[in-house]
């Protein structure tokens, strides 16, 4: 079975170079239960117009990936803030019991054809739940900060989110205007 999985660079992601041509990604919006991270990191770069920052981002994408079936779990990895690590970190030291995630992030990779960075990969307003492994959730963030980009300091974010009882829509590509919309989760009937 085919899947969608990214190693991205997060140096790239903090610091874009346009004569650089890693993949970089984002998380834009992200809800943990009752906890909503805050779009704190503003100076990132847009990949496809570098001259120009994002409006703001919850994290830098470390790793993705999917398995392209509707009910399989998206897994990110990503670089957050000192408040967002604090956030979370309070929100699973204490009673989290609400296992609901909202979250869009987008991927941006190089086409060596087109000479220019597309949009690979794009999840907005997407609802899903925390995975478990057993009886633990698979939600984690590092206790120290990442040596890979120094300034801001950042934290590693790692979960696993299956899909929402509902059909939902992902784009993916595989060069500039080469699109593939995939569906991730089931409508219950109800």
């Amino acid at each position: 079975m085919p899947q969608f999985a990214r190693s991205l660079n997060v140096a790239q992601g903090f610091n874009f170079r346009k004569d650089k041509q890693s993949s970089v990604g984002f998380i834009t919006e992200l809800t943990v239960g009752k906890e909503t991270l805050v779009a704190d990191q503003k100076t990132v770069l847009d990949p496809l117009n570098p001259g120009t920052a994002l409006d703001g981002v919850v994290g830098v994408l470390g790793h993705y990936m999917w398995e392209l079936g509707t009910t399989d779990a998206i897994y990110l990895s990503a670089q957050i803030s000192t408040e967002n690590k604090q956030l979370l970190t309070a929100a699973l030291l204490g009673e989290m019991t609400d296992m609901t995630v909202k979250f869009s992030y987008s991927v941006y990779e190089y086409d060596p054809v087109a000479k220019n960075y597309f949009l690979s990969n794009k999840g907005e307003d997407l609802e899903g739940i925390l995975e478990k492994n057993g009886d633990s959730l698979n939600l984690s963030v590092a206790d120290d900060e990442s040596t890979e980009v120094q300034s801001p300091k950042n934290f590693t974010l790692q979960m696993g989110i299956k899909p929402d009882t509902k059909e939902q829509t992902i784009v993916l590509a595989t060069g500039a205007q080469k699109n593939v919309a995939k569906k991730w989760g089931i409508t219950a009937a109800g």
